[in-house]
């Protein structure tokens, strides 16, 4: 009974599948399997202890090595298994081998992505060279552009393990790499666009700015566009083209902000009174602590309108900050608003007086009191 169940068994797993015996596929599946055990292992007792070493050391960089890794190194035991399946069943096409080699290359790169993601900070640190205003800026620029770098090589190296020819490749496109390079013509200008606002240091992240028709605050800084987000909170996505070829205006970097109205008092208001009122405006100005005084302070009557006498009031506040500028506007407002009325006049608002000269014959006004 146990002899005709082993020559039973034996039959079966010497079938064969897809040009392999059972016992081969059986085999694969088993090692596969163990490869992801030991991957779990790897992950849960190797990493977990080493993370624990690394830590009480005084340096950072073994932390900053054991992230780097972490990941492909678990992604090599996939990688190892699959080829020790392959290998098992005698899959030795083209296809299959250069697949695994392109694997292999991958989590080559990867972990270079990987470091240059881990090792953000550092970047920053070293771009303080360039100046502590640029220096997220400038990081931002550096790393943004590596990756693109790194993801560039990889793709090339993966070609070229297919057996692609990258060089005649690229030489081989003539008329469609002209193609090409005139297409990519805006996204060069874009990329000089993004040096030269880093270069002439126009804006940086999380400064208020209005370019054409679009204000608000930068959020990020690539190498091809300049997100903004408005105040509406919508996000602009602004070519970096547009940026360097058009009037910044930078909000963020003004220490001031100015203070310019125009009042009208009512007409029959006194020459003397009118003078009491601007010297008091004036004085108030001078004295107001919200109020800049190294900068230009004017207050004078300015003109007869239609239907007002009107002042003309132009300063500056002594900060940028919105909401401490509203607050020191009102405040001004509601101090001429008293000036004015301690003088016995009032604001005017927009009248017409119509005078009679002479009434025509026989037209009577007639009274309802009479």
């Amino acid at each position: 009974m146990d002899r005709d169940f082993l020559e039973r068994l034996n039959d079966i797993l010497n079938q064969v599948v897809l040009g392999t015996p059972l016992y081969k596929w059986a085999i694969a599946l088993i090692i596969f399997l163990l490869f992801l055990f030991f991957r779990k292992i790897f992950s849960a007792v190797i990493v977990n202890s080493i993370r624990v070493v690394v830590s009480r050391t005084k340096t950072t960089v073994d932390d900053k090595v054991l992230k780097v890794i972490e990941s492909p190194l678990r992604f090599l035991f996939i990688v190892i298994g699959l080829w020790i399946v392959f290998d098992i069943l005698n899959i030795q096409a083209d296809i299959v081998q250069h697949t695994v080699r392109s694997l292999f290359i991958i989590l080559v790169f990867w972990i270079f992505y990987n470091g240059v993601n881990v090792f953000t900070e550092d970047v920053y640190k070293f771009t303080q060279k360039f100046g502590k205003d640029l220096a997220r800026e400038v990081g931002s620029f550096l790393i943004k552009a590596t990756k693109s770098f790194i993801i560039i090589l990889a793709a090339l190296a993966v070609l070229q393990e297919w057996g692609i020819n990258v060089t005649a490749l690229i030489a081989s496109l003539g008329i469609g790499g002209l193609a090409i390079a005139l297409a990519a013509k805006d996204t060069a200008a874009n990329l000089f666009g993004g040096l030269t606002i880093l270069a002439d240091k126009s804006l940086k992240i999380g400064e208020w700015v209005k370019v054409g028709s679009v204000e608000g605050i930068v959020e990020d800084l690539g190498m091809r566009t300049t997100k903004i987000r408005t105040f509406e909170k919508s996000l602009v996505t602004v070519p970096n083209q547009y940026i360097a070829n058009n009037p910044i205006e930078n909000f963020s970097r003004r220490d001031v902000r100015r203070i310019k109205m125009t009042i009208g008092i009512v007409y029959d208001t006194p020459s003397d009174t009118v003078r009491k009122i601007v010297k008091d405006i004036k004085d108030m100005l001078l004295n107001h602590p919200g109020i800049a005084k190294d900068q230009t302070l004017l207050v004078f009557f300015d003109k007869f309108s239609d239907s007002s006498l009107d002042i003309f009031i132009y300063t500056f506040t002594n900060t940028a900050n919105w909401e401490e500028y509203m607050a020191i506007k009102e405040d001004v407002n509601l101090k001429i608003m008293e000036i004015v009325e301690k003088n016995g006049s009032s604001f005017a608002y927009p009248s017409q007086s119509i005078y009679v000269e002479k009434l025509p014959k026989g037209l009577e006004f007639y009274s309802d009191d009479s």
